[in-house]
């Protein structure tokens, strides 16, 4: 948990004329961290030297290492699952065949760019990482059963079409990273995920 309140003052600005840093900005260091690493390298002090800062401003919104994990895996949430979501929903007005295409085409490019998601599945047997993926995946899958339900499948079908794509990108994900050759690239990556969702939205 995070330390601070929101209504505490700030902390006095560095002498070094630095600008001071948030809570934010730690945990998307810890997200970089795991990017590279895993859970395993968030530590305090390299992450300190990666912001150019000391341990204090960490001590100043974290009461310790835990706290940050859970403040990172929290951004991740944000940033991964509902931004995407609000911003699709914005884009692509009350069309949920589009928002299908739109979210499986940008989900998929986005996951082979970035190992953070890999890198979580990795750790799921930590306590931590297994409570927050259950609950993204959740939304996730939620989430495009609800459009499927939208362009008319019936709740039970809309349910597990929303499951089945979320295990394709997922196996896509992992394809991805582990074996990335095996995947259809530029022009012919957009053929193969337009066909992918014809057969999903198949009657």
């Amino acid at each position: 948990m995070v330390q601070r309140s929101g209504d505490d003052p700030p902390p006095p600005r560095p002498k070094s004329g630095r600008p001071r840093l948030s809570a934010r900005d730690w945990a998307d260091a810890a997200l970089a961290a795991m990017r590279e690493g895993g859970l395993a390298a968030v530590a305090v002090e390299p992450l300190a030297a990666r912001l150019g800062t000391t341990k204090g401003s960490f001590y100043w919104h974290f009461t310790g290492r835990d706290a940050l994990i859970e403040a990172a895996l929290e951004r991740w949430a944000e940033t991964e699952t509902e931004t995407p979501i609000a911003d699709l929903e914005e884009e692509t007005g009350s069309d949920p065949e589009l928002r299908l295409r739109r979210l499986f085409a940008e989900a998929v490019r986005s996951a082979a760019e970035d190992p953070l998601e890999v890198a979580l599945l990795a750790t799921a047997d930590d306590p931590r990482v297994a409570a927050v993926l259950e609950r993204v995946t959740e939304r996730r899958i939620a989430y495009v059963a609800r459009q499927f339900e939208l362009a008319g499948f019936p709740g039970p079908e809309a349910r597990r079409r929303g499951l089945l794509a979320y295990s394709v990108y997922l196996g896509h994900t992992q394809l991805g990273h582990a074996v990335p050759a095996s995947l259809p690239g530029g022009a012919e990556l957009d053929h193969y995920l337009d066909r992918a969702l014809d057969l999903l939205l198949m009657r």
